[in-house]
């Protein structure tokens, strides 16, 4: 799993018929340690009604993703909870 914040919304007028009524968003990995971004941006289905700003989980993982959608389905990354705080080495942080 992958802690990350959502950075942008994606729209597409011509996607397979499984995203119809899915938010496409983009996710910017997060250093769990110090909640600084990390990394490059990925392109991730949300399940959960994140927005931009947002916090979240994102599993990165075909066979996991395709859990929640079903293996017929192309997807690979996938929001799976939207994240309040965190506790780290001792510290605790505080988002959204």
């Amino acid at each position: 799993m992958i802690l990350g914040r959502v950075i942008g919304k994606v729209w597409a007028t011509v996607k397979d018929p499984a995203y119809e009524r899915r938010t496409l968003l983009v996710v910017a990995p997060l250093d769990p340690r110090t909640g600084a971004r990390r990394g490059d941006s990925t392109l991730a289905v949300d399940f959960t009604g994140a927005g931009e700003g947002d916090t979240v989980l994102v599993v990165d993982e075909g066979s996991s993703a395709c859990g929640l959608y079903g293996d017929d389905v192309p997807v690979k990354t996938v929001i799976v909870g939207i994240v309040d705080s965190f506790d780290c080495f001792g510290r605790t942080f505080v988002v959204n």
